[in-house]
């Protein structure tokens, strides 16, 4: 592994590549079919549809907020019929937060939309490009969970 920090070529290439992820991102977030909840929302959703159940201060956790937030987080989607509050199975001064039947067809109809906006941009890259973004997608999501 070559020293990133005193690598100039390598440091120029972590720059180009935050710059990159985070404007895609920014990107993705507008592509929402849900306009009505924040980004946070939408993460707690996801957070929810990927780990499954979890208490409040749990997902406080996964999303980096404080509790006192989550729990209005929480309250907002059950609001909205997104997510549901079910006693804990050990712990009856807790609550354990699933998400609904609507919740999970909302995110698969987001995640469609985002994958066809990124196909859509996909479509301008000529074949070597595709190859390298193929190619990179797996040390990109290592990269995400580390």
């Amino acid at each position: 592994m070559p020293d990133l920090i005193h690598d100039s070529d390598s440091a120029a290439a972590v720059s180009s590549l935050r710059s990159a992820v985070m404007l895609l991102g920014r990107r993705l977030k507008h592509q929402r079919v849900d306009e009505s909840l924040s980004p946070t929302e939408m993460s707690v959703l996801g957070t929810l549809a990927r780990c499954g159940s979890a208490t409040p201060g749990e997902l406080a956790r996964k999303e980096h907020v404080q509790p006192p937030s989550m729990t209005r987080i929480v309250a907002l989607l059950e609001a909205k019929g997104l997510v549901r509050l079910e006693p804990h199975p050990d712990d009856r001064r807790q609550k354990m937060v699933s998400q609904t039947e609507q919740a999970e067809a909302m995110l698969a109809e987001s995640r469609q939309k985002r994958n066809a906006w990124l196909t859509t941009l996909a479509e301008g890259l000529d074949e070597d490009e595709w190859e390298t973004l193929r190619n990179a997608a797996p040390v990109l999501e290592k990269l995400a969970h580390l």
